[in-house]
């Protein structure tokens, strides 16, 4: 039990620090949250056409989002997906023309050629701002 007791305040200090989110996480999903809060959720949809003029965008570890116009489409994985945060690159395997249920995004570190672990994504959910 010696051996231990000298440690034992490191490691209650990285428990304490796991429980508290990112400052610029969090601040992003407020951001998000707020963008999304007048509009309209649509029905989801397994797929979204791949465009090269509006890419993807990760909010969050479980949330990725393109803008296109006055809509925005949401995709909220399942899990936490390790590699996403919103300053990494994001890395999707798309089969075909489109976005879909099923292929997998993974985020990459800056500075960094190895990307972290691949996740699936879900349905997309369109936002729509309202007509004025």
């Amino acid at each position: 039990m010696k051996l231990l007791l000298p440690w034992l305040p490191l490691g209650l200090a990285l428990v304490g620090c796991a429980g508290q989110g990112d400052p610029a996480t969090t601040r992003d999903q407020e951001a998000f949250a707020g963008e999304i809060a007048d509009r309209t959720a649509g029905p989801p949809q397994s797929c979204i056409p791949t465009r090269q003029s509006q890419g993807l965008a990760i909010v969050d570890r479980r949330t990725i989002v393109r803008r296109e116009g006055r809509t925005i489409w949401v995709n909220r994985l399942e899990a936490d997906c390790p590699g996403l945060r919103p300053l990494n690159t994001l890395i999707i395997e798309a089969h075909g023309s489109e976005y879909c249920r099923g292929d997998l995004v993974r985020g990459l570190d800056p500075g960094t050629s190895i990307p972290g672990a691949a996740c699936p994504l879900r349905e997309w959910v369109p936002y729509r701002a309202q007509a004025d």
